[in-house]
C-alpha cells in the first residue's frame, strides 16, 4: 500500500489514483495492451527534484516502483501492478545550442517533439522511428534509427546525462564525471538511475530529405530482396531505410488492388542529394517494376513519421530481434517464408542495413554487443485480440529459423519478456559482468529493477 499522505508532503506534481477516473486511465495505459496495469499510484514529476523525492519514497518505503518515460515498452515496463510508477512525461524542457550542434533535452520528450525542436535549426541525432516513442528508454537500451549508418546509434550521440541515483542524489555522468556509470548508460537500460536529462549530439539534416516507400507485391519478394541486399553491400552511409514485410497502407499512392494486401516494402531514407539517391533507386527500380512508388522528397520529420500509422498503441504486442552475419539467398529464403506465415495482418517483419558509423565505434566503447553485424531482423508480432500464444509462437518461430545466420546479440528494446539471457545476449558475457558489477554500486539493492534488469553482483 502506498502512503499517499506522505508522498504528497514531498512530491509536488501532480498524484493520480483510480479516484481520478480517466485521467488515471490515460496515465496507466501502455503502447502495448497486454499490459493492462492498475498502478497504486502515479506521480507525475515536473523536475529533478520530484524525481529525487520519488525514488527517496520508494526506497525507503520498499514499495514496487516503475519508470516511464513515453510509455512504450514493448515488455510492459512502462506500467506496474499495484504499485508506484513514476511519469516523467510532463519533463519536456529542450534547450537546444544550435552553433555548439548539442541539445538538452529532459526524459518526458518523445522524439516526434525533440525531432520538430531541432529541426528548427536544421539538426537532427538518431532517433526512434515512431513519433510517439519516448527518448528515454530509446537512447538507454542503445537506440536504432534512420540515421545511425551515418550517425551512430541514439547511445552514440550521448554526450552527458544527469540522474537520480537509487540512494536519491542528483548527479551528472558524463566521460570526465562518473565515466563508468557513463558508459553503462549507453546502451546498459534504466538499471543504473532515472535519468532527468540527455545531453546529445545534432548534426545537419534536412530540412528536406528523400523519402518514402517503394511497393512490390509479396511474390516479388526474393528479386526485390536480393536486388536491395547487393545495393547496399556498397551504399554509403547516407543511405538509411530497411526491407519491410508488411500489409500496403491505404495511403493515395498505392492502387486500390494493393492497399492492405501482403507487400514488400523498400523504405527509403537517404541523406544527402535526392538525384543521387534517385540514381541508387534506379537499380532497384530495374530489377522489378515497383507496384507503387512513394519516394519523393519530404521534411526529416515527415520521415521520421512514416510509419506512425502502422504502429498504433492499444495493439498486443510480441518482438524479438537480432544481428545476422550474413545475408545470403538462403536466409532471404527463410525471412519470406516466416512473413508468409504471420499469424496476424499487422505482424511484420523488418530487415535494416547496418555498418559504417555503427560499426565505426570500439566494441568496447558502449555495452552494446554485434555492432559490426552487417544486418539487423526485428520481427514485430502485433496483433488487436485474439490467442496471444499462435502469435507469440510465430515471432519465436521466426527467430528459430534463422538461427544458423545469428550474430549472437539482440537489441535490448526488443527484449520482450523478462528472460535473463536474452539480456545477457543483448551484451555478451564480459559486458554483462561489467554492468552486473556497477549495478552493485550503484544500485546494490537493484531498486531499478522493473526493466530488463541486470542483477547486482554478489560482493
Amino acid at each position: 500500500m502506498v502512503d499517499l499522505a506522505s508522498l504528497r508532503s514531498r512530491f509536488h506534481g501532480e498524484l493520480l489514483t483510480a479516484a481520478d477516473g480517466a485521467r488515471f486511465d490515460a496515465g496507466r495505459a501502455a503502447f502495448n495492451a497486454m499490459f493492462d496495469r492498475r498502478p497504486a499510484v502515479i506521480a507525475r514529476a515536473t523536475s529533478a527534484a520530484d524525481v529525487m523525492a520519488a525514488v527517496d519514497f520508494a526506497r525507503e518505503h520498499r514499495v514496487p516502483f516503475a519508470v516511464r518515460g513515453g510509455g512504450h515498452s514493448v515488455a510492459g515496463y512502462s506500467t506496474i501492478e499495484g504499485g508506484f510508477l513514476l511519469d516523467l512525461a510532463p519533463m519536456k524542457g529542450v534547450r537546444v545550442d544550435a552553433a555548439g550542434r548539442r541539445v538538452r533535452a529532459q526524459a518526458g520528450l518523445t522524439w516526434g517533439e525533440l525531432d520538430r525542436q531541432t529541426q528548427a535549426f536544421g539538426l537532427a541525432t538518431t532517433g526512434g522511428r515512431v513519433t510517439s516513442t519516448g527518448i528515454a528508454g530509446f537512447i538507454l537500451g542503445s537506440g536504432s534509427g534512420w540515421l545511425e549508418r551515418l550517425h551512430g546509434l541514439a547511445c552514440d550521440n550521448l554526450l552527458s546525462a544527469e540522474l537520480v541515483t537509487a540512494d536519491g542524489r542528483l548527479i551528472t555522468a558524463s566521460a570526465d564525471e562518473n565515466a563508468e556509470l557513463f558508459w553503462a548508460l549507453k546502451g546498459g537500460g534504466g538499471n543504473f538511475g532515472v535519468v532527468t536529462e540527455f545531453e546529445l549530439a545534432l548534426h545537419p539534416v534536412g530540412p528536406m530529405v528523400l523519402g518514402g516507400m517503394l511497393l512490390f507485391a509479396r511474390a516479388d519478394a526474393a528479386p526485390v530482396c536480393r536486388a536491395y541486399r547487393d545495393l547496399l553491400r556498397d551504399a554509403p552511409p547516407e543511405w538509411g531505410g530497411g526491407i519491410a514485410f508488411l500489409l500496403a497502407p491505404p495511403a493515395p499512392f498505392v492502387p486500390e488492388a494493393l492497399r492492405l494486401q501482403p507487400a514488400v516494402g523498400i523504405i527509403v531514407a537517404w541523406f544527402a542529394d535526392h538525384a543521387r539517391g534517385q540514381a541508387l533507386l534506379g537499380d532497384l527500380r530495374r530489377v522489378v517494376a515497383p507496384a507503387a512508388d512513394g519516394v519523393q522528397p519530404m521534411p526529416y520529420c515527415a520521415l521520421q513519421s512514416l510509419v506512425d500509422a502502422g504502429n498504433p498503441p492499444g495493439r498486443r504486442n510480441y518482438w524479438r530481434s537480432d544481428n545476422l552475419h550474413a545475408l545470403d539467398d538462403g536466409a532471404i529464403d527463410t525471412i519470406i517464408a516466416c512473413a508468409n506465415r504471420a499469424t496476424s495482418p499487422f505482424s511484420n517483419i523488418i530487415l535494416q542495413p547496418g555498418g559504417h558509423a555503427v560499426a565505426a565505434v570500439p566494441d568496447d566503447a558502449t555495452p552494446l554487443g554485434g555492432r559490426t553485424a552487417p544486418w539487423q531482423v526485428h520481427c514485430y508480432g502485433s496483433w488487436e485480440s485474439g490467442d496471444d500464444a499462435d502469435h507469440i509462437a510465430w515471432v519465436k518461430h521466426t527467430e528459430r529459423a534463422l538461427a544458423p545466420w545469428s550474430a549472437g546479440h539482440v537489441s535490448l528494446n526488443f527484449v520482450s519478456d523478462a528472460d535473463g539471457s536474452r539480456v545477457r545476449a543483448a551484451f555478451g558475457e564480459a559486458k554483462f559482468r561489467r554492468l552486473s558489477a556497477l549495478k552493485r554500486v550503484w544500485d546494490p539493492d537493484n531498486l531499478f529493477r522493473f526493466n530488463q534488469n541486470i542483477v547486482p553482483a554478489p560482493n
